[in-house]
């Protein structure tokens, strides 16, 4: 490598954030936030780090795509045999992030997860291009296969059997809600004196507080 990796850094100063600025409800803030990186046209703005542990405190985190925000939460699917499916079975505990660049935000979630009602995970699947569909029914999601060959011949023979409506959700996919109990919105700022606040749930209200940074 010729680049010192230490050496590397970058200063913020696009925009600043205080406890007066934002709304009451976390829900609510991240939706400004997020209408705001879509009209600042973010690339990938649903991209977010989804975080999970095992059985036996093993961490392991992964980027998937948030497909829904309300005040129930924050959904996303996936395959439940997965390693993400696994650890939310185990540990129905998750974090969620989500990094803008070209506004220098970052946003934590903390929560407890639930899976989707099967209803909703099939209305979604339903709604999905053919491809996905087809990639969601053959491929058995984090475990070992021979060879991409062995993928893409599954995908053929499937294709071969069934017509595109006839496609329906496999049982082992579906969807997930993070219902947060913990939000953090960070602004980046000059020489690292970052803006971060945060919404901790307690009582059945939203408390918040400025971190340091």
């Amino acid at each position: 490598m010729t680049k010192n990796i230490s050496a590397i850094r970058t200063d913020y100063s696009k925009k600043e954030l205080s406890k007066k600025e934002v709304l009451p409800n976390p829900i609510d803030q991240f939706r400004i936030w997020f209408h705001e990186a879509l009209d600042s046209e973010v690339a990938e703005v649903n991209v977010m780090n989804l975080s999970t542990v095992n059985s036996i405190g093993q961490p392991s985190g992964r980027i998937v795509l948030l497909k829904g925000v309300d005040e129930g939460g924050f959904k996303f699917y996936t395959n439940y045999d997965s390693r993400k499916g696994k650890d939310l079975a185990a540990q129905p505990l998750a974090a969620l992030t989500f990094f803008w660049s070209e506004l220098e935000r970052q946003v934590r979630i903390e929560g407890k997860v639930q899976r989707l009602d099967l209803a909703t995970s099939t209305d979604y699947f339903n709604s999905r291009p053919y491809g996905s569909k087809i990639g969601a029914i053959i491929s058995p999601q984090s475990q070992p296969i021979e060879n991409r060959e062995w993928l893409e011949s599954r995908a053929r023979e499937l294709e071969k059997m069934l017509k595109t409506n006839q496609l329906v959700r496999p049982d082992n996919w579906g969807g997930y809600v993070l219902i947060p109990h913990y939000l953090e919105f960070w602004q980046g700022r000059e020489n690292r004196l970052h803006d971060r606040i945060c919404y901790s749930h307690e009582n059945g209200n939203w408390v918040l507080n400025r971190l340091a940074p």
